[in-house]
């Protein structure tokens, strides 16, 4: 089993990934993006940096598909990533215009044929103000220039592209998280694995487990 979990920034992807771990026995590849040089400036002016941060993370993404994703899904074993390649083209329509998204789409094409489908992709959903509550929350301090409208437009790609008619490469499941907290509620973190294991046929599951019912409104990611 091949499983990636998507979503916008802050929503909550690599803790998901990382509880999920030990219940599917799986090993897990995580993005990499603290690495990109390019990232710090691209929040501050998003103008002037924005080709150059949208190929690194392209470049970098596809390197480790090949080097390490690839491998993983050699070993008798289940994987869990916290993102998608694809996720990649969502950025770049947000961030980049004329030829330089015209170049980044061909790079984009020819590096996506290699790379490996997941057999379902997670796709978590919250409001934009949830995000931004998270996004807060954890605070990272290239995160803390990070403006509303950018994550609203992100937020709006992520659901024309995950819930639109566009067809992709693998299944989607599509959980809203604005009310779940699956750090400190283990009942949410079991309702999701059940989708999961239900979408993908893979037992034990329950066909009709309830939505988690608690009071709390949650914000962490």
């Amino acid at each position: 089993m091949y499983l990636t979990i998507e979503g916008v920034i802050g929503v909550g992807k690599t803790t998901l990934a990382r509880l999920l771990q030990h219940s599917f026995n799986a090993n897990l590849c995580l993005e990499v993006f603290e690495e990109n040089p390019f990232l710090s400036d691209f929040y501050s002016d998003r103008a002037r940096y924005a080709f150059q941060t949208q190929i690194f993370f392209l470049l970098s993404r596809y390197q480790q598909q090949r080097q390490s994703v690839s491998p993983l899904l050699a070993e008798d074993r289940n994987l869990i990533s916290d993102y998608t390649f694809e996720k990649d083209a969502l950025f770049a329509r947000i961030n980049l215009i004329g030829d330089e998204l015209e170049t980044y789409y061909r790079v984009h094409q020819a590096l996506a044929e290699k790379v490996h489908p997941a057999d379902l992709v997670v796709y978590l959903k919250a409001d934009t103000d949830v995000l931004m509550q998270r996004i807060a929350s954890r605070d990272r301090p290239y995160e803390r220039r990070m403006e509303r409208e950018y994550i609203h437009r992100l937020n709006l790609a992520y659901d024309q592209y995950f819930l639109g008619p566009e067809p992709h490469p693998s299944p989607v499941l599509t959980i809203d998280t604005n009310h779940m907290d699956y750090i400190r509620y283990q009942e949410d973190l079991h309702w999701i694995e059940n989708r999961i294991r239900q979408a993908l046929q893979l037992p034990p599951f329950q066909p009709e487990l309830p939505l988690p019912n608690h009071p709390a409104q949650h914000s962490r990611d």
